[in-house]
């Protein structure tokens, strides 16, 4: 039943369900696990959502679509779009991955969102089916986004705005590390003493835990009154709500 399901939410009906298990087996299940698939369906997302801001986006150059795909395709978009299937209820992990939260990993849930895209090419004998059911997906993340960030990170875009007002840079404090050295959570907190902004998130990683805090940064600077240094070309670029999904880097 929980199978039906998932290929309900991929609006896809596959005819061979082994494809489908096998992209949902992890290595620590089985040496018959998703790897393979895994490398297909990332050639295949990558040329889709090309496809996809190709025409959708027809006065940006080459650079501009490249770094906004890096936004989309990168691992934690991936899992964030696993997590909104219920993908870690149905994968298929050993017993060490299952005891240390390998069903919360980005890197596992991300691969496997990866092989189905491989699994739904290989069931339907033709490229446009995975297309369909990418553009499906992501769609919905690109309807409200806010283009002219580029794909740029949240670190980044918030040392900009506060450069522009020339104020110092943020700062970034470790709160607690919880859980065992191989599956560690990070509270960071993100504040601008200048302007009495402040903001914690969790992340697997301190620099993810920082990128969250800085999200929740920019979204109060946003409802900021303007201040005296604020200028017009600051109001523009703090006109709506960063949205775009960022590209994390993942610490080993």
């Amino acid at each position: 039943m929980k199978y039906k399901k998932l290929q309900e939410r991929l609006s896809y009906q596959f005819q061979n369900t082994d494809l489908l298990m096998r992209a949902l087996t992890h290595r620590s299940y089985s040496t018959h696990h998703n790897e393979r698939l895994e490398f297909l369906g990332d050639s295949i997302l990558n040329f889709s959502v090309a496809a996809l801001l190709f025409k959708m986006l027809r006065e940006q150059d080459e650079g501009d679509l490249s770094r906004i795909r890096a936004s989309l395709v990168n691992q934690q978009t991936l899992a964030d779009l696993a997590t909104q299937l219920d993908l870690p209820e149905v994968l298929l992990l050993g017993e060490g991955e299952l005891k240390s939260g390998g069903f919360r990993r980005p890197s596992i849930l991300a691969d496997a969102m990866e092989a189905i895209f491989g699994a739904i090419y290989l069931d339907s004998g033709v490229v446009e089916q995975a297309q369909q059911v990418i553009e499906k997906l992501y769609l919905p993340l690109l309807e409200d986004a806010d283009f002219s960030t580029l794909g740029k990170d949240a670190k980044t875009l918030l040392q900009e705005l506060l450069q522009a007002r020339k104020l110092a840079l943020p700062q970034y404090t470790v709160l607690a590390t919880t859980g065992a050295a191989h599956d560690q959570q990070f509270e960071v907190e993100c504040s601008v003493p200048d302007l009495n902004l402040s903001a914690s998130a969790m992340g697997a990683s301190r620099r993810a835990a920082e990128q969250s805090a800085a999200k929740l940064v920019i979204e109060q600077l946003k409802n900021l009154a303007p201040t005296k240094k604020s200028t017009q070309k600051l109001k523009q670029r703090v006109v709506t709500q960063l949205t775009l999904p960022v590209a994390v880097e993942q610490e080993v």
